[in-house]
C-alpha cells in the first residue's frame, strides 16, 4: 500500500473510492454507505472512513447534468396535426416549467443534416418524437442517457422502445361498421402511405366489410398521401370507376376535404350521393360544409402522455408498460346518411 502521505502516483488526480476502501481496511460498499450517509456502519468504521474522506479531500463525482428543456422531433409541421400535437407538449412542459426546443427536419429529412449532434450537445432533459429514427441515432441517446418515446409510430418497434399511440384499428373498424349500419354495401377507403397507423386503419375496414360478409374489392382501396390533393386525386379515380361507391372513408380529414372537393366537380352531394368519413378530427372537420363525421384521434391527448411518459424516464422513474394507446371514437356529423338519402 502507498504510504498515506501519498495516496497516489499522480497527486493531480482525485481519490478514489476504491483507494479510501483499500486504505480503511474496507469494502467500497462500506465506503459508499458512509458518503452516501446510509445506515448500516459500525461507529468506528464509520469514523475512520470519514476522516479519510477528509484527509484526501475526497468529493461524489456529479453525474451528467442534462438543461431544463426537453426536445420534440418532427418530419415536418404538416398542417393542423402538426399543431395539436405541439399544444400538447407545451401544456405539460409549461406545467412542469421546463422549456421546449422544437427540431423539424422539413421535406427529404434535409433540413438539419446533423440534428443528434445538436441534440446530444444540448443534452435535453428527453425527447419526442413523431420522426422516425434510426437505429444508430437511437443508440446515440440512449449511449448518453437521454430517453425518448415515440409518439404515433409509424413502423413497428423494438419492445424496448416506448411509444405513445392511438387504437387505429378500432378506429377503422367504428368507422366502416358506421357506413354499413346507414345501409352502405359498397364502400370504398382511400388508405395513405405504408405507415403503422394507416395498415391499422385498413385492417379494422377490412375486418368490419368481411364480418358484414361483403368481399373487400382491391378496386375500392386506394393508397394515397394523406393531405387534400391525395384525397382529391384518389376520390376522382374510385368515383370515375364503373361501380362507383356510394360511401367512401378516408385515410385522415385532410383527405375527406379532398374527397368534397372530387365529389362537388363531379355534380355529387354529400350526403345525398356520397357519405364520407374522415379520420383524426381535427378543428377543420367541424368547419366544413357539411360537417365531417370522422374518428376521433386524441392528439393533444397523446402528445400529453407521451411528454409525460418522457419526463417520468428522464427523472430515472421505472414505468409498468413501455407501450400505450389512447382510444379512439367516432364523431357522428352530418357528411353520412342513407344510400340515395
Amino acid at each position: 500500500m502507498s504510504h498515506p502521505e501519498h495516496p497516489r502516483d499522480d497527486p493531480a488526480k482525485p481519490v478514489t473510492i476504491s483507494y479510501i476502501a483499500e486504505t480503511a481496511g474496507v469494502s467500497v460498499p462500506t465506503v459508499s454507505k458512509v458518503i452516501n450517509g446510509r445506515s448500516g456502519v459500525a461507529a468506528d468504521t464509520r469514523a475512520r472512513v470519514e476522516a479519510l474522506i477528509t484527509r484526501y479531500g475526497y468529493r461524489k463525482s456529479s453525474p451528467v447534468q442534462r438543461s431544463n428543456i426537453m426536445e420534440l422531433v418532427v418530419d415536418e409541421i404538416e398542417h393542423m396535426w402538426g399543431v395539436e400535437i405541439i399544444r400538447g407538449v407545451q401544456q405539460v412542459v409549461r406545467e412542469h416549467r421546463i422549456g421546449l426546443v422544437l427540431t423539424e427536419f422539413g421535406p427529404d429529412r434535409n433540413t438539419i443534416r446533423y440534428w443528434i449532434d445538436d441534440t446530444i450537445a444540448r443534452r435535453p432533459e428527453c425527447i419526442v418524437t413523431v420522426a422516425q429514427l434510426s437505429v444508430n441515432e437511437q443508440n446515440q441517446l440512449r449511449a448518453r442517457g437521454i430517453p425518448f418515446v415515440v409518439l404515433d409510430p409509424t413502423t413497428e418497434l423494438p419492445g424496448d422502445v416506448p411509444f405513445v399511440g392511438a387504437t387505429n384499428w378500432n378506429g377503422g373498424r367504428s368507422a366502416t361498421r358506421h357506413l354499413l349500419s346507414l345501409g352502405h354495401r359498397r364502400i370504398a377507403m382511400i388508405s395513405g402511405p405504408g405507415h403503422l397507423y394507416c395498415q391499422a386503419r385498413l385492417d379494422g375496414h377490412s375486418s368490419a366489410l368481411r364480418s358484414a360478409g361483403l368481399p373487400v374489392r382491391d378496386d375500392d382501396v386506394i393508397s394515397a398521401p394523406l393531405t387534400q390533393e391525395g384525397g382529391h386525386s384518389a376520390a376522382l379515380r374510385l368515383l370515375r370507376g364503373a361501380e362507383r361507391p356510394t360511401a367512401i372513408f378516408a385515410g385522415n380529414d385532410l383527405q375527406a376535404v379532398g374527397v368534397y372537393q372530387a365529389a362537388r366537380s363531379l355534380g355529387l352531394r354529400i350526403p345525398e350521393d356520397l357519405s364520407v368519413v374522415g379520420f383524426d378530427d381535427l378543428p377543420i372537420a367541424a368547419m366544413v360544409s357539411p360537417a365531417l363525421t370522422t374518428v376521433h384521434q386524441p392528439l393533444t391527448e397523446m402528445a400529453m402522455a407521451a411528454t409525460e411518459l418522457a419526463l417520468a424516464l428522464g427523472r430515472g422513474e421505472t414505468t409498468s408498460q413501455t407501450g400505450l394507446e389512447l382510444a379512439t371514437r367516432l364523431v357522428v356529423r352530418e357528411s353520412t346518411a342513407r344510400p340515395g338519402g
